[in-house]
């Protein structure tokens, strides 16, 4: 069964961080709050964790569109091919946000993305998803967890997702209600931003 973790934005425990950190290393699965929904995430490098979750959402590990939540643009030219000075600044000016950009992949990407043209980042505006991520080393690969409900689409308190998730993931952390709108997706891959999804983060920042 899944551990509870409470975590607080603010001040994220350093000790429990790294607790977290250990289990995502040996490939465990955790679900997480970001600035838009909860996030189900795992280390980007560790395969039989990607299995996990693409069997959790009945994918192809092959199919899976997921992001790379980052700490911050520092880590961008390891996973993305050289970016024109616009594209760099849009991303400079949205993040971190409730956005999440599609842009070329290189040849570094973790062998599980080897093939990937394309990579989706996201740098959350969320103290405890990018204070994770520092203490991982490297990205998290995370996709929204949806909800059956019919006009729900996500669930936001997260002793409920505990209750529904304590058998499939290793660690939920309580980091308080989250919200119910998705991240914006914009595709920047060819140089000229197109939105895919309007979700949380206003399209006026193009």
């Amino acid at each position: 069964m899944a551990e509870l973790i409470k975590l607080f934005e603010e001040n994220p425990n350093q000790r429990l961080l790294e607790k977290v950190a250990s289990i995502l290393r040996k490939g465990g699965l955790i679900i997480y709050p970001t600035d838009t929904v909860y996030g189900l995430g795992c280390d980007i490098t560790n395969t039989k964790a990607l299995e996990r979750i693409a069997r959790i959402k009945g994918i192809k590990l092959a199919k899976a569109n997921w992001s790379f939540v980052c700490a911050d643009l520092s880590n961008l030219s390891d996973f993305v091919r050289q970016i024109d000075s616009s594209t760099f600044k849009l991303l400079k000016r949205a993040l971190p946000g409730p956005y999440t950009f599609i842009l070329p992949g290189n040849n570094n990407l973790p062998k599980d993305f080897k093939k990937r043209k394309t990579i989706g980042i996201r740098v959350p505006d969320n103290g405890i998803a990018r204070a994770l991520v520092s203490a991982l080393g490297n990205p998290i690969v995370s996709t929204s967890i949806h909800d059956e409900d019919d006009i729900l689409e996500y669930t936001t308190d997260p002793e409920l997702i505990f209750e529904k998730w304590k058998s499939v993931v290793d660690v939920v952390i309580d980091g308080g209600y989250g919200d119910n709108v998705a991240s914006t997706v914009i595709d920047v891959s060819s140089g000229i931003p197109e939105v895919l999804r309007e979700g949380k983060g206003s399209v006026e920042i193009l």
